[in-house]
């Protein structure tokens, strides 16, 4: 009886904690979200906590009529997406040939490259090597330089080095070279280790606006994180004939954000369900 009033007082204390968590984590969001919906007043007098209060919808009205901003969110989309194939493409090769026992002088490039995730060469290095090539204000800037993450590349390496080598072996003797091993028989048996890679790419490409913010100056190369940059700490841009003049710029910036944050949000819960079991069974062993 005892053990069970023991089972029972830490489920419900795991079950207290993963609430207070998700509460933790919805509160901003709410608050963003409550903030684009609320009146002049109750913005000014500083009332919105949670929910709504007066409800309107002029922010919105503002983004959704801003040619610009809907421009940079189907700009970025497209660059996400691209991205994300040619990281994922780049990151399954390296994984599989790093993964291969026969590879001569695989644990020195490993090496090389897990030494890249602690030492670079520095932001201006960085900016230079892209102006030298000549990819400023173009989006392979923003393509790249980022093609392959290491922390990506060592997850995938240690999923296919945990699928069974007979089946490796059983296809070398049926006469498939290695190209095909990996097309037919690595990456079918790898999906959830995709998705996850492929999500990771997508959600950091999304998020992440430095480096745009170094190489590019053409406004129609922005993407909707820099957008956003922009609205937040100079709000006077987005004044226009299409602003209303009342519409404080706090409710504007809450409504961009939300604008900016909705699409990543309705792509993750269709891949959530592989993110768990690609890293889990991504780290079994090194």
């Amino acid at each position: 009886m005892s053990q069970k009033l023991k089972n029972r007082s830490f489920d419900f204390f795991v079950t207290f904690i993963v609430l207070l968590s998700v509460f933790i984590c919805l509160v901003p969001f709410l608050y963003i979200l409550s903030q684009s919906l609320s009146s002049n007043r109750a913005i000014i007098s500083q009332l919105v906590t949670i929910y709504p209060i007066d409800f309107n919808i002029e922010a919105y009205k503002v983004v959704f009529t801003d040619n610009a901003m809907l421009y940079s969110l189907f700009y970025t989309v497209l660059l996400v997406i691209v991205y994300a194939l040619l990281a994922l493409t780049v990151t399954v090769l390296a994984a599989f040939a790093l993964s291969r026992k026969r590879l001569k002088g695989k644990n020195v490039l490993l090496l090389l490259m897990v030494f890249t995730m602690y030492f670079s060469g520095g932001l201006i290095p960085d900016y230079m090597l892209v102006k030298d090539l000549y990819l400023l204000n173009t989006p392979y800037a923003l393509v790249l330089p980022g093609m392959m993450s290491v922390f990506n590349m060592i997850i995938l390496k240690t999923f296919f080095q945990n699928l069974p080598e007979s089946l490796e072996e059983a296809a070398y003797i049926d006469g498939c070279n290695d190209l095909q091993i990996l097309l037919k028989i690595m990456l079918p048996l790898s999906k959830p280790a995709l998705a996850t890679i492929a999500l990771l790419y997508a959600v950091f490409r999304w998020n992440y606006f430095q480096d745009a913010l170094f190489y590019i100056t053409d406004q129609k190369l922005y993407t909707i994180q820099l957008k956003l940059y922009n609205v937040i700490n100079i709000s006077q841009q987005m004044a226009g004939e299409n602003v209303n003049v009342n519409l404080p710029s706090e409710a504007l910036k809450a409504a961009s954000i939300i604008f900016g944050t909705v699409p990543i949000l309705l792509v993750y819960p269709w891949l959530q369900k592989y993110f768990v079991s690609g890293i889990t069974i991504g780290a079994i062993k090194g």
